[in-house]
């Protein structure tokens, strides 16, 4: 019965991953929530390479990351590598702070106690430069 209950209770506590990427005019915004692994690689691939041709400043906001794995590290040394400025981590949890001590990536980012808040405005389009 003990290891029925520990299956259901393992398959129950799977969080599903997620990254959803927001931009303004300022700053790109990757947003992981649940277990960023390899499950994810497609979508952090496409978030990666969003954030990148936006050009700008990016952060990340972990408050709700519960595991990652080499894939989710793979990410962060890559934005930490090519993003302009210094790549920000908000609010990461205790597992995603060890993660950036023993890789070392904790050297190279910022690590933002409180949520500095999103601009709420789009970025401008190129229609936006046309008149009509």
């Amino acid at each position: 019965m003990g290891d029925e209950t520990t299956s259901a209770t393992a398959a129950r506590g799977k969080e599903i991953g997620s990254v959803h990427v927001m931009t303004s005019t300022t700053r790109t915004r990757l947003v992981l929530s649940g277990e960023v692994d390899v499950s994810l690689s497609a979508d952090l691939t496409e978030a990666v390479a969003e954030a990148e041709s936006a050009g700008l400043p990016v952060e990340i906001d972990a408050r709700h990351v519960a595991f990652m794995d080499s894939s989710g590290v793979a990410l962060l040394a890559r934005l930490a590598n090519r993003s302009p400025g210094r790549l920000q981590i908000i609010q990461p949890p205790d597992v995603l702070r060890f993660l950036l001590e023993v890789t070392r990536i904790g050297e190279v980012v910022d690590v933002v106690e409180h949520d500095p808040g999103f601009p709420t405005e789009p970025p401008p389009t190129p229609d936006d430069d046309l008149v009509a």
